[in-house]
């Protein structure tokens, strides 16, 4: 069984986009699980229906809470499933969800799968991700492209457009709380690669995006949120004098937007302040 899995915010018209998206049911059984995170989206309620599910959360709990709320439920139901984790501002390209399938019954040594997504002009976002720890550098590269492979290995594929073989993990497996949004991708990967789990990129299957559709709403909380989860990121994986040199650097840096660029300076401020606050409270 494969379930798509969604995360809702204040998003149920591009939800009703992605949902045009899917194929016919006849072809293959799939099942459409989202995840709410804005009470006051009323809208989403006319989606449900016998194979769209909802699951309300309390208030807004964050990108990667919200997964694994939603991995968590897909497990306890079918651990052997597939899930396909996809961003609400996003919609599948043409193809056969049975496809999915029959890749995973080909390569299942595959834990984590990512797929190229491409902006609505047909450009590239995304199809491959670099992660060199020493030097802090979080790199998206295109190696799929460079291969006649159907997927090669690399060190971590966006949450945009994830697929989980639940076949290969004893429990669910999960996103750190402590990211709100931003770079839990990234880390999830890191994780669960270092656990030996293979962590690879397709290009047999794809989404369009439209990317920041959603966050550039209120870009002062993109910003205190990605220069929050950066800082984290670098503190897990990063020595200390990498942290240091990108926390020096990225302070200066936001005082000198203050007089020009004031809500994106706040933002990186604010961002910094939420991340001291964090490591006091988890030295």
């Amino acid at each position: 069984m494969i379930f798509l899995l969604t995360v809702n915010y204040k998003s149920s018209h591009l939800i009703q986009k992605l949902i045009h998206s899917l194929p016919d049911r006849n072809e293959v059984s799939y099942k459409f699980l989202i995840i709410n995170n804005s009470q006051d989206d009323i809208d989403l309620i006319h989606l449900e229906n016998d194979f769209i599910s909802i699951i309300n959360s309390q208030e807004n709990i964050g990108f990667g809470s919200a997964c694994n709320l939603g991995i968590r439920s897909i497990f306890n139901l079918d651990n052997q499933a597939i899930i396909w984790l996809i961003n609400p501002d996003a919609y599948l390209s043409p193809l056969q969800l049975k496809d999915v399938v029959e890749f995973f019954e080909i390569y299942p040594n595959i834990s984590i799968l990512g797929t190229v997504i491409y902006t609505l002009e047909g450009q590239i976002w995304f199809s491959g991700g670099r992660f060199i720890p020493d030097q802090g550098a979080i790199l998206q590269v295109d190696p799929i492209h460079e291969r006649d492979q159907d997927y090669i290995p690399c060190d971590w594929v966006s949450g945009c457009s994830l697929i989980l073989n639940l076949k290969n993990f004893s429990e669910p497996p999960s996103f750190d709380p402590a990211y709100f949004l931003y770079y839990e991708d990234l880390d999830f990967c890191q994780r669960y690669r270092t656990q030996g789990y293979t962590v690879a990129i397709t290009s047999k299957f794809s989404v369009i995006h439209s990317p920041s559709s959603i966050t550039n709403q209120n870009k002062f909380h993109k910003i205190k949120h990605s220069t929050f989860s950066y800082f984290l990121t670098l503190q897990k994986y990063s020595p200390i004098w990498i942290q240091l040199m990108f926390f020096i650097k990225l302070f200066i840096y936001a005082l000198i937007l203050l007089p020009f660029k004031t809500s994106v300076s706040i933002g990186k401020l604010v961002g910094i302040k939420n991340y001291i606050r964090y490591t006091l409270k988890n030295p």
